[in-house]
């Protein structure tokens, strides 16, 4: 029998039996991942492309989702906020706990969306360029309660985007969430003027050499 995935519970296939069996995950599994399977690449760089960048560990996102709904339960959310494509996964899981929509920034824009669309540019450090978003305002409107949820908080300025195009739209945003804050990119700093509550799930305050140090 599948029980429901909002008890947190990850899958471990056995492919000759057809079986789906499952075990207890806690949030906490997201640093002991980070120390068994993340590599520091060296300039701030920290992959994790195992279980949220590239593949997916979906019992894992689950876990994150439903913390994170725990922790803004109170800020009255009517949407998540995120941009493609690292942070789908922690915001769908998000969403799915709060019971509201997701949407995701695009970086190229589709057919599909209309001319006139919310974009701003935010710099990205793994891609080394500045990079678009983009966000249809068919989904994101004036009175929305947005909840920002991304993979990552370094610099702050894939979120800072995000907060401009929720204000750009009339939208309040009432609070940011980051699988993993780098503390020592100083994004927390930028992010703090702004007033909105800001929830990282671990924080990393050093990546000096091969080293990959947490916070306190």
């Amino acid at each position: 029998m599948l029980l429901p995935l909002a008890s947190s519970l990850r899958p471990l296939y056995n492919a000759k039996k057809w079986l789906v069996i499952f075990e207890e995950v806690d949030v906490k599994a997201l640093q002991q991942r980070i120390l068994q399977e993340g590599k520091n690449l060296g300039n701030g760089i920290l992959k994790v492309d195992g279980f949220v960048n590239h593949q997916v560990d979906p019992a894992l996102m689950e876990a994150c989702g439903k913390e994170f709904a725990r922790r803004f339960a109170a800020v009255g959310a009517t949407k998540v906020l995120t941009a493609e494509i690292s942070g789908i996964a922690p915001a769908l899981t998000t969403a799915i706990h709060l019971g509201i929509p997701v949407v995701y920034a695009r970086k190229h824009k589709p057919i599909t969306m209309p001319d006139q669309v919310l974009l701003t540019l935010a710099p990205s450090h793994t891609k080394g360029r500045t990079v678009e978003l983009i966000v249809s305002p068919e989904f994101l409107s004036g009175g929305e309660r947005v909840l920002i949820i991304d993979d990552f908080l370094a610099s702050g300025q894939t979120i800072l985007g995000l907060v401009r195009l929720a204000e750009t739209a009339g939208a309040k945003v009432v609070g940011i969430g980051a699988l993993i804050e780098k503390a020592f990119e100083g994004g927390r700093q930028v992010l703090q003027p702004l007033g909105i509550p800001i929830e990282a799930l671990v924080r990393i305050c050093a990546m000096d050499d091969d080293r990959i140090e947490f916070c306190p």
